[in-house]
């Protein structure tokens, strides 16, 4: 079995939409595109050389489009992601020209592919195919960097279907820029209890 790991840039308030630029995603009067660049450090640096090494992925329509646009020509940041099979979840989209690019069209096709042999699967933006992930129990690990900063409005990491659940802190650091990344495996249900009883 596959683990599948959501890799996720988010501010406080948990919106998650166009970290890396204005234009990126500019869906429902979203105008705070870029919001990552003031945090970008050496240590920020370093933990995305961490995260980025080669891998397979599962992509959203809008953020494979997003990709497909622009890594094939950038490659040399991001080693591998030209690559590692891109699984790309749509109902419209049946094919690409970047190479190693794959189509499911079903949460079953999701399911089979967790459920193959081979890496770990990342999941990097795909707002709406993480809430599916979350709401169906698929996400096995959180990497998350927790921005220090609101925005008020924008797609957020958490929003539509999340299940209760459990995680676990595997790892964590602070960059200098007050970024907190942390890494969370699933660790079962919520447990609850009385407090102060």
């Amino acid at each position: 079995m596959r683990k599948i790991i959501v890799l996720s840039m988010i501010t406080l308030d948990g919106v998650m939409q166009a970290p890396g630029g204005p234009k990126e995603d500019t869906s429902g009067g979203f105008k705070y595109g870029g919001w990552v660049a003031p945090y970008f450090d050496e240590v920020y640096g370093k933990v995305l050389e961490k995260q980025l090494k080669p891998a397979d992925y599962l992509l959203g329509r809008k953020t494979f489009e997003i990709f497909a646009n622009y890594w094939p020509e950038h490659a040399d940041f991001w080693p591998g992601i030209n690559d590692g099979t891109k699984y790309v979840m749509s109902k419209t989209m049946k094919k690409s020209d970047w190479k190693n690019s794959v189509f499911l069209k079903s949460l079953a096709d999701i399911e089979k592919l967790k459920n193959s042999k081979g890496s770990d699967i990342q999941v990097h933006g795909s707002g709406k195919l993480i809430q599916m992930l979350l709401k169906n129990d698929l996400v096995d690990e959180l990497w998350l960097k927790i921005h220090p900063l609101t925005l008020g409005q924008g797609q957020k990491l958490f929003e539509n279907g999340t299940i209760p659940a459990a995680f676990t802190l595997m790892e964590s650091s602070v960059t200098p820029s007050g970024v907190i990344m942390a890494n969370y495996k699933r660790a079962g249900k919520v447990k609850t209890g009385t407090v102060g009883a």
